[in-house]
């Protein structure tokens, strides 16, 4: 395991200016974090990050238990591996998901796979790559989703391309939409005395740049980028799920709980997270062997009948 600084802006470069099928209160999670370091008022001018490059997804070694694997989808969701440990939650890479994924499913020891989901969401990119993945594995085996206890955004995408999704009385899922948002520092650089020029050529290059308001011409090709990222996904559960999308649509992004989520279409099952996980695991337990005298008066009582 080594460690890298990652610097802000490249941080930023993740966070601000790209969509994302993530929660509100998420965003607002990682803004919290790197804010307050953009606008100086920390001294920890970078974030930690721990990153593993030598293993390669398919490498991903996926420990079964009684013929279940269980996957952890925890945090916030982003495209490729990687740990921030100065953040306020975890993350998982779709790329280390998927690498599990290929594990188990290759596995044949293991008769199910489980998404152990918690999660507001992430990233867009590389989402409905994942998804889609899952969707065309489940006929190779079944995959379920257990909710424990949030699948948001990027988390309900992926949940929803499994075979089944299962709910607590608390569990929420939805959020079924996209955010994106421009970081404006102009009017910062300024009282530091700091001013950008920057040339270049082709009239969307310097879109969305973070040194001046954000122009009508970029919002115009940014909520292009939305809508289309918006039809995705919507139009994704739906096939997913077995719903016309205009049902996913009408959801507006809202979230539901429990039994809601079953009556939207949006879960499948009410179930206790770890009874759902043991009812899973009871399916694939061999029956016990007879004992040699349960044995032998099986024997006796079979030459009795003869």
């Amino acid at each position: 395991m080594t460690t890298k600084l990652i610097n802000l802006p490249h941080l930023a470069d993740m966070v601000f200016g790209v969509p994302h099928y993530v929660t509100r209160q998420t965003m607002d999670s990682v803004k919290a974090v790197l804010i307050p370091r953009i606008q100086g008022f920390t001294e920890d001018a970078a974030i930690q990050m721990a990153l593993n490059p030598g293993k390669s997804p398919a490498a991903e070694q996926v420990q079964p238990t009684g013929g279940v694997a269980v996957i952890p989808v925890h945090g916030i969701l982003v495209p490729r591996r990687g740990q921030i440990t100065a953040m306020c939650s975890e993350l998982t890479s779709y790329e280390r998901i998927r690498g599990q994924l290929q594990a188990a499913l290759n596995d044949p020891s293991i008769s199910e796979i489980v998404l152990d989901i918690n999660s507001g969401g992430g990233a867009a990119v590389g989402c409905k790559e994942l998804a889609d993945y899952i969707y065309q594995s489940r006929d190779t085996k079944p995959i379920t989703a257990i909710v424990n206890y949030s699948a948001y955004s990027a988390a309900y995408f992926i949940a929803s391309a499994c075979s089944k999704i299962i709910v607590s009385q608390t569990s929420g899922v939805g959020s079924i939409g996209v955010i994106m948002e421009h970081l404006d520092t102009s009017k910062m650089e300024e009282k530091m005395g700091l001013t950008f020029t920057t040339i270049y050529r082709g009239d969307n290059k310097n879109n969305g740049t973070q040194h001046e308001p954000l122009s009508e011409e970029s919002l115009g090709m940014f909520q292009g980028m939305i809508d289309e990222m918006y039809e995705t996904f919507t139009g994704s559960v739906a096939e997913y799920r077995g719903l016309k999308q205009q049902a996913v649509i009408d959801t507006q992004a809202g979230l539901y709980f429990g039994p809601g989520a079953v009556s939207a279409g949006l879960a499948d099952e009410v179930s206790d997270p770890q009874a759902a996980i043991n009812a899973i695991a009871a399916k694939y337990q061999q029956p016990r062997q007879k004992t040699s005298i349960q044995m032998q008066a099986a024997a006796m009582d079979l030459q009795t009948k003869m």
